[in-house]
């Protein structure tokens, strides 16, 4: 990593508050920029979270604001309403408030001195997914944007859903997750140590967990249609540069925005990273230099230079070269390709039969199959990727192909076939590519899931016939890949993927005819490529944060099995940062703990749980605390939430608040 000390233009930092349209809040942001552009006006750059600056993302904003000001931007940060140091009481993800008040923020830039009138907006993750919605809404000053690790579409390729399916485990962690981090404080040496505490009281008062709306909302409908841009994607007029990573569960939005927007107006980059900035060293690498490919990018479209970023591939990808199974890899072997077209018209689809023999096949998993699953967001921590496959395997039906006589590529969304029957009116089928070495080795490739109530559709709820066979396909996640002569290809099919995967209510099987059933890879030529180079990762120099780890760190994924009661058990430590200390004295704490459990014949003892306590510091004059916990459980016909905050000041209580929800299962 190079550390960039000085800049052409010298930096300037202040905080400010930035007007929201209803005239009573106000969101509080932090601007980077020349110190002469009131005399010399720059374009600005936002980035608009729930999640902190003056803490929580401050190492991470350090590296790469000043930066982007010293190349001549105003680079902003602004923390959204009801969170961090802003006004106001905290909404739902992507609420039309949210979207609303990002609007009057992209506007209030705009007409700011220091700013030539023109906008762009980036983000990971949240702030990734507004910057697409909010570029939805085309106001007139946002003409770029840059979406890293964000989605297109809400119910499907988000923590909530996948292929129709609750998420089990990030339904409820990332519920947990964020019923804790809408508790935090805001900061008495910001907001002012006579403001803090009221402002503090009007969040808790006006908490609500969302869980309790997100599975209210078990189709695709109305609810989730709000900020998907998949629902138009013509509404887009700002430039678009979509970011994924392998190892990021948001990746196929790459594929579909350079698929559906205008190709003078999109460019797509997929690496072999996980769910962050792909120039921040994490596992897997190798990084590269992004701050300089996103200057490119602003300079084009902000500036109007032909920086040449328009002359790339229209989809530049990595191909994974094999690897034997791990949990973390420092660098991914492999190499960079590109694409002018996508489908590429190098791809060509190869049609696999599972099998020639047309007797059928039963498929009927232990329900702790998926414990092998790794996170679901893998966040470049050493727990994070999927071990080796072979026990999951064998809690699986395999369909292997003969040892491969030479290279073969995939690179886009694999799909699988399937006639079967279930025994069930609900059920679940999941399917696992994995590549198969000579040693028996089984590495996760890719996957996918299909909940088959939504196989006519994800707006729907239609049960099966139990007797009666149908062609069904589920797409599994993009990925780059290469098989190697010598190899095997797998396709293990299972019904059941806890914790990934919350079970329906009745235990099932499903009957498979392999004959009839056939895996298509996106098998693309190998040839010449003209070269992919990226420069070296460049940044701000770091903020000077002391990381506090304890001499004993527990386990980030432990899965412990009770033999005789046959009941698996799956504790998750997510690992953030933990504990640190910052240069202004405050000092941040927080300990997270998600733990799932199941009895692997009985998919009504599944259960969720997640627990943070987080502590905030500064001196001997305050302290701020929060408990959270939020648990999931499910009868035949219902889910059952359980929600618990408590906030103390000083150790005095400030709110403790509890809520039992349910609500019907329709699909899940």
């Amino acid at each position: 990593m190079k550390y960039r000390e000085q800049f052409e233009r010298r930096v300037v930092r202040e905080d400010l508050w930035i007007p929201t349209r209803d005239g009573s809040t106000r969101l509080h942001a932090r601007v980077w920029r020349p110190a002469d552009a009131e005399h010399d006006p720059v374009p600005a750059l936002l980035e608009y979270l729930p999640y902190r600056k003056s803490d929580w993302t401050a190492p991470r904003d350090a590296q790469r604001h000043p930066w982007y000001a010293g190349h001549g931007y105003a680079s902003v940060r602004v923390d959204i309403r009801g969170h961090g140091d802003s006004e106001g009481t905290p909404g739902d993800e992507y609420d039309a408030r949210e979207l609303a008040d990002g609007v009057d923020v992209v506007n209030w830039l705009a007409a700011q001195p220091w700013c030539t009138g023109r906008v762009g907006m980036f983000g990971i993750s949240w702030g990734g997914f507004n910057a697409l919605q909010i570029a939805a809404l085309a106001p007139e000053p946002l003409k770029a944007i840059v979406t890293v690790c964000s989605t297109d579409d809400r119910y499907d390729n988000d923590v909530h859903y996948t292929g129709g399916a609750v998420l089990g485990i990030d339904m409820l962690a990332w519920a947990g997750t964020m019923l804790a981090f809408a508790s935090r404080p805001p900061d008495p040496a910001v907001v002012g140590a006579d403001r803090w505490l009221p402002m503090w009281r009007r969040r808790l008062d006006a908490l609500e967990p969302l869980l309790h709306t997100w599975l209210a909302h078990q189709e695709r409908d109305a609810y989730w249609r709000h900020g998907s841009v998949c629902e138009d994607y013509g509404a887009i007029d700002a430039a678009v540069l979509a970011v994924g990573g392998w190892h990021d569960p948001y990746r196929d939005t790459v594929l579909r925005l350079v698929e559906r927007l205008p190709h003078d107006r999109v460019r797509g980059l997929i690496g072999p990273w996980s769910h962050q900035y792909p120039d921040r060293e994490l596992p897997p690498g190798p990084a590269i230099g992004f701050l300089q490919e996103t200057l490119r990018w602003w300079d084009r479209h902000l500036k109007d230079r032909d920086t040449g970023v328009m002359a790339e591939p229209l989809l530049r990808t990595w191909i994974h070269d094999p690897v034997p199974p791990a949990t973390t890899y420092d660098v991914m072997p492999g190499r960079w390709v590109g694409d002018d077209a996508w489908p590429s018209p190098r791809t060509t689809w190869d049609a696999r039969p599972l099998g020639p023999d047309p007797a059928p096949v039963t498929v009927r998993s232990p329900l702790h199959t998926g414990v092998d699953a790794g996170r679901f967001f893998p966040f470049g921590n050493a727990g994070d990727l999927p071990p080796d496959q072979r026990e999951e395997d064998g809690r699986s039906v395999c369909f292997d192909s003969a040892p491969l006589d030479e290279r073969t590529e995939i690179l886009g969304r694999p799909r699988l076939r399937l006639r079967l029957d279930s025994a069930t009116p609900r059920a679940h089928v999941v399917a696992r590519l994995c590549d198969v070495a000579p040693d028996g080795s089984s590495t996760l490739v890719t996957r996918g899931v299909l909940n088959l109530l939504s196989r006519n559709g994800r707006d729907r709820a239609d049960e099966w016939t139990p007797g009666t066979y149908e062609d069904v396909e589920l797409e599994l996640t993009g990925i780059g890949y290469a098989f190697p002569p010598g190899h095997r290809i797998r396709v293990a099919v299972s019904d059941a993927y806890w914790p990934w995967v919350w079970p329906h209510g009745e235990r099932g099987e499903l009957t498979v005819l392999p004959a009839h059933s056939t895996l298509l890879l996106p098998v693309r030529a190998v040839g010449q490529e003209p070269p992919i180079r990226f420069e070296e990762p460049e940044q701000a120099p770091p903020l000077p944060v002391t990381h506090d780890r304890p001499a004993e760190r527990r386990p980030e994924r432990l899965v412990t099995r009770d033999v005789a009661a046959g009941e698996w058990t799956l504790e998750v430590d997510p690992d953030y940062g933990g504990s640190r200390t910052y240069p202004d004295g405050l000092k941040y704490e927080e300990s997270a703990r998600e733990t799932y459990r199941i009895r692997e014949t009985d998919p009504l003892t599944a259960s969720a749980a997640s627990e943070w306590t987080i502590r905030l510091t500064r001196g001997q004059d305050w302290q701020a605390e929060v408990v959270a916990r939020t648990g999931l459980r499910a009868t035949a016909t219902e889910f059952i939430m359980d929600s618990h905050i408590e906030a103390r000041a000083n150790g005095e209580t400030v709110a403790k608040r509890a809520w039992r929800h349910t609500t019907p299962r329709t699909s899940g």
